[in-house]
């Protein structure tokens, strides 16, 4: 993910006025908040955090295939 510095907003500026941190994330898709000058949390629209839920699964499925394909043999082994 690229972080437009201009999506970085203070966790003061988002308590004080959640409805324009809102605003700037439907317009530029994501908006960091900071808490002590550090990222603390991202604030996204619901539907790009589904997509990304949804790659993150098909990653940890991939990787379940290549150590079940790597390691067929024991995992035979092991089930008899």
């Amino acid at each position: 993910m690229q972080i437009n510095t201009e999506n970085l907003v203070s966790i003061t500026e988002a308590s004080q006025n959640f409805s324009k941190v809102a605003r700037l994330a439907d317009e530029n898709g994501a908006v960091i908040i900071l808490k002590n000058d550090t990222p603390r949390y991202v604030l996204i629209e619901f539907s790009q955090f589904q997509e990304e839920e949804v790659i993150c699964d098909e990653a940890v499925d991939a990787i379940a295939k290549r150590i079940l394909l790597r390691n067929q043999v024991a995992f035979a082994e092991l089930a008899k």
